[in-house]
Order: C-alpha cells, then sequence, then structure tokens
C-alpha cells in the first residue's frame, strides 16, 4: 500500500505546475481539519466569482478561532445584486480585495494537506477549484466532510427503524438549534465557516463518523 502511495504521490506531484505546492500531498497533520466557507457574486459555479474566503483550524475537539483566515477578494465582474443582498459585500467594498491568485495561495498555504470541513462544502470547492487550476493544474486535493450528511446520520438514527431514510431539514440554522449551538449572522464568510467548524467538533463527540 505505501508503495502504490508512493506512486499516486509522484503521479500528482507531476502535474503540479509549482512545485512550492508539493506540501498539499503530505499526510495530514493527526487529527486536524480546516472548515472553510466563500461567499460569491452569484450561484453560477461556471461565471460567479469568489468575493471573500475564510477558514479556520479545528485541532481534536477544539476549533482554533485564534488561527484563522479571513480573505476578501476582488473579482473580475461585479457582484449580482441578489447575491449582495445575501452577503453585503457591494462592488465598492470587493474592489478593495486582494488579487484571486494571491488569495488562493494564501488559503492553500493555511489549508496545507489537511482535510476540509463544511456545510454544503461542493459548492465552495467547486469555485475554489475555478481558481485554484489555471495556477497549479490540479484541483483541491484534500478529502472533504460535508458537515450537513454527518448532521443527517445523526439524525436519522435517532429515528424508529420504519421511518429512516426518510426526508430530514438540513437547514442551516435548524442544525445549529438541533444541535444546541450558538448561532452568528449567516452569509458571512467567517461565520458561516466557524458554525460549520462547531457542528463538525459536535458531532464527532455525539459519535458520528465522516
Amino acid at each position: 500500500m505505501k508503495a502504490l502511495d508512493a506512486v499516486r504521490r509522484r503521479w500528482r506531484l507531476y502535474h503540479l505546475a509549482d512545485p512550492d505546492f508539493a506540501f498539499l500531498y503530505d499526510p495530514p497533520p493527526a487529527g486536524e481539519w480546516v472548515t472553510l466557507d466563500c461567499e460569491t457574486t452569484g450561484l453560477d459555479i461556471r461565471r460567479d466569482q469568489i468575493v471573500s474566503v475564510a477558514a479556520v483550524r479545528i485541532a481534536g475537539q477544539r476549533l482554533l478561532t485564534s488561527e484563522r483566515l479571513e480573505l476578501l477578494v476582488r473579482p473580475e465582474r461585479r457582484p449580482k445584486a441578489e447575491a449582495v443582498r445575501v452577503h453585503w459585500l457591494r462592488e465598492q467594498d470587493v474592489a478593495q480585495g486582494i488579487d484571486p491568485a494571491k488569495a488562493m495561495r494564501r488559503l492553500l498555504e493555511f489549508i496545507g494537506a489537511r482535510p476540509l470541513v463544511g456545510y454544503y462544502l461542493e459548492f465552495d470547492v467547486a469555485m475554489l477549484n475555478r481558481e485554484i487550476w489555471p495556477l497549479l493544474g490540479v484541483r483541491l486535493p484534500q478529502p472533504t466532510i460535508e458537515v450537513s450528511s454527518m448532521y443527517y446520520d445523526w439524525k436519522n438514527r435517532q429515528l424508529p427503524p420504519h421511518e429512516r431514510g426518510g426526508r430530514i431539514d438540513l437547514r442551516f440554522a435548524t442544525m445549529m438549534k438541533e444541535l444546541d449551538l450558538p448561532t452568528r449572522e449567516a452569509h458571512d464568510a467567517l461565520n458561516d465557516a466557524v458554525m460549520a467548524g462547531l457542528a463538525f467538533v459536535k458531532l464527532r463527540l455525539l459519535g458520528v463518523s465522516h
């Protein structure tokens, strides 16, 4: 198995455009994760862009809010009106952000090889990969952990056997309330990353695997 892993790593490094980021394929630190969230100009993965991204490290049963990254990103397109109404980042706000390529490099350095945690993380990862692919020629290689799936498993196993597998309310606010966790104002990248991280830690304490 170790020999196979070594072959896979060499193959991945071969396709990596910048060798400075070889650390992405290192073994992750034991018992560590990164929770992250993005805000965007809209919901079109093919055309919209990131306007802010935040990430917080998790170690064991602790969310390390002192070890966080929060970046305002300058997109090429102006945020759509409906997106501004959600995250309140206007064109003049994001104009003060940093270049997307620089933001992605800082984010990758912060994440390292740690697995990624988030709420409906698939969208965030897709948006990040659009920016990372031109820089590195690869997509995010880290494993991803979907908090809403963990929550579903936890709620589902509390039901009688004949009711399991049905529909469960997976809204963020519902999840935080059911887990008896404090909430922050939603649709802020840092707040959403912190809340997803708190949910992840709590669900692990409740015995939910990922």
